[in-house]
């Protein structure tokens, strides 16, 4: 099996490389992002590891375009970066495994083979319903072919919605899924966040059913800012939500 080790630190590549040769693979190494890249593009690997330090182009960045291009190789990400936040970037932009250094050479090692088993498994990059678009390794929403910004509440609460298409989602089964359960959490929350997020995505596309929750629609006659042609609010529910807890 060919394996890419893009590391910057050359004396930590050698040091993979006859690691991993000893163990029977094929290895090559890059020394900044932008060849490693390049090299990913082309070269035919069964799995990469990939430093998040990297000169020219980090890692995050190199994952996320092989990512949009389609290119699914396994990827196992190294960091000397060990907060918790730093390694959900590291999978949230499209990594497979993500290890702290120091490291172990063992563990390293079964995390590779781990993924080497499960194999460059095509995954669909961008959810899709009516003509809202919704990619979760990029953090894009685009609504009728323009790009809409919404907060990290506002997104996972879309993407939870778009996970479900055309289902009816009650409230109680979006604040166990989408906020923290261990914080507390104001009753009225689902309601706020449906109201910013109907101000964004426009209202036809979020319907509310009443007494059971809500559900994505397709919407008719909106423009990309959620409006009517004719510049008037679409309005669309399946019930009127009298009691929304934010501004419309």
């Amino acid at each position: 099996m060919r394996l890419l080790v893009v590391e910057d630190e050359a004396r930590l590549a050698a040091a993979l490389r006859r690691g991993l040769q000893a163990e029977g693979f094929a290895v090559d190494v890059a020394g900044d992002g932008q060849d490693g890249l390049e090299m990913a593009r082309h070269g035919g690997y069964d799995a990469m590891i990939l430093d998040v330090m990297l000169p020219r182009l980090s890692g995050y960045r190199v994952v996320r375009q092989l990512r949009a291009e389609r290119h699914w190789l396994p990827v196992l990400m190294l960091s000397a970066k060990d907060g918790e936040y730093d390694q959900a970037d590291g999978l949230d932009c499209g990594a497979d495994d993500y290890l702290t250094k120091p490291f172990s050479y063992v563990v390293l090692l079964a995390r590779l083979r781990a993924l080497l088993r499960r194999g460059a498994q095509a995954r669909p990059v961008v959810l899709a319903f009516g003509d809202v678009e919704l990619d979760p390794a990029e953090r894009r929403v685009l609504v009728a072919g323009s790009e809409v910004t919404l907060t990290a509440r506002e997104f996972a609460l879309l993407e939870y919605l778009m996970r479900r298409p055309g289902q009816v989602v009650s409230k109680t089964e979006l604040l166990d899924h989408v906020w923290d359960a261990a914080l507390e959490t104001a009753p009225n929350a689902v309601e706020v966040y449906v109201g910013y997020l109907r101000r964004k995505i426009g209202r036809d596309r979020l319907e509310t059913v009443r007494g059971a929750g809500y559900r994505l629609a397709i919407a008719t006659g909106e423009t990309a800012t959620g409006e009517t042609a004719t510049g008037e609010t679409a309005t669309g529910e399946t019930a009127t939500e009298g009691t929304d807890a934010s501004p419309e």
